[in-house]
C-alpha cells in the first residue's frame, strides 16, 4: 500500500519551522500536546495528536507501518473538521461499492481540501492488500507527503476526529481574521438559529483579540459541520450568495416562462 512522509501545516504555523522540526524530531515552537489517540488498523499504527503552540491548535496524523516507518501529516482543526466530513462520505462510497472493483469508478475516487497555499488531495484506490484512501499533502514550502489507511480503517479515524473536534473545536481560521480590538459579548448580535428538515443552521458571531468572525455551523442528528468567516469578507460573502439566488430565480423564472424548455435546475430543497 502507497506510503509517504506527510508533513501538513496549518495556518497558524509557518510550515518550513515544522517541517524541520518534525525531520529532527523535536517538538516544534514550544508545543504543547492536548490529546493524543492511538489506533491499530491491520498492520498498522495511527496516531491522531491535537497540539498546541503560541499560533492556536492544530492536528497531527501519524502514520507507523509494521516495519516501524513513520509518516506524517499536519493540519488545522478547520481542516481536520472538513477531513472528518470527507471520510464520511468515502467511508459511504466504500460500503456502496462492496467488493466492486474502482476501475471504473473515476469520481468515487478523488476530493481535495484547499488550505492556503496548501492542498490535500484523498485518493481512494485499490491494491493486492485491497481498497485504501492516500492523503497527501502539496505545499510550496514543504514537500509531498502521504498517508494511506485501509479502507477497514476510515470509520474508525473518522469516529476518533470527531471525538478530538468536540473537545477541542473548530477554532476560526486564525489567519484569516485581522486583529482590530475585540468587542464584548454582550455588545454582539444575538445568534440566529434556521431549522431545515432533520438539520439546524446556527449563525454565531463571536470575538477574540484578532477580530469579529461569523460562526455557521449545519447540526445534523449525528454530526456538527462549521465555517467561520472573518468580518472583514462579510460584504463579499453576502454579495457572491445573493448573486448565486437572483441567478437562481432568474433561472427558474425563465423556465416557467417557457414550459416547453427542459430546466436543468432541480427544484429547492434539503
Amino acid at each position: 500500500m502507497a506510503e509517504g512522509g506527510q508533513n501538513m501545516s496549518l495556518p497558524n504555523v509557518d510550515s518550513d519551522q515544522i517541517y524541520q522540526s518534525e525531520q529532527q524530531g523535536g517538538a516544534s515552537l514550544n508545543e504543547e500536546e492536548l490529546a493524543s489517540k492511538t489506533l491499530y488498523i491491520q498492520s498498522k499504527r495511527f496516531y491522531l495528536d491535537v497540539k498546541q503552540n503560541r499560533r492556536g491548535r492544530f492536528l497531527k496524523i501519524a502514520e507507523v507501518s509494521s516495519g516501524g516507518r513513520k509518516n506524517r501529516i499536519l493540519m488545522s482543526m478547520s481542516a481536520a473538521s472538513e477531513l472528518r466530513d470527507r471520510l464520511q462520505t468515502f467511508d459511504e462510497q466504500i460500503h456502496i461499492l462492496g467488493e466492486q472493483s474502482l476501475d471504473n469508478d473515476e469520481q468515487l475516487r478523488s476530493a481535495i481540501i484547499s488550505r492556503d497555499d496548501r492542498k490535500y488531495y484523498l485518493d481512494l484506490r485499490e491494491n493486492q492488500r485491497g481498497k485504501f484512501l492516500r492523503i497527501s499533502m502539496v505545499s510550496i514550502n514543504t514537500p509531498r507527503a502521504q498517508i494511506a489507511i485501509p479502507a477497514q480503517g476510515i470509520q474508525q479515524v473518522k469516529e476518533t476526529l470527531m471525538q478530538l473536534i468536540e473537545e477541542f473545536g473548530n477554532e476560526d481560521d486564525r489567519d484569516s481574521i485581522e486583529t482590530p480590538p475585540a468587542i464584548e459579548p454582550s455588545e454582539l448580535p444575538a445568534s440566529k438559529n434556521l431549522r431545515v428538515g432533520n438539520k439546524n443552521f446556527y449563525f454565531d458571531i463571536g470575538s477574540n483579540n484578532r477580530g469579529i468572525f461569523l460562526r455557521i455551523s449545519e447540526v445534523r442528528p449525528n454530526s456538527r459541520t462549521t465555517i467561520t468567516i472573518p468580518e472583514k469578507v462579510w460584504s463579499r460573502f453576502r454579495d457572491d450568495l445573493t448573486e448565486l439566488i437572483v441567478t437562481m430565480d432568474d433561472k427558474r423564472n425563465s423556465s416557467r416562462t417557457n414550459p416547453g424548455e427542459e430546466s436543468s435546475i432541480p427544484p429547492s430543497g434539503n
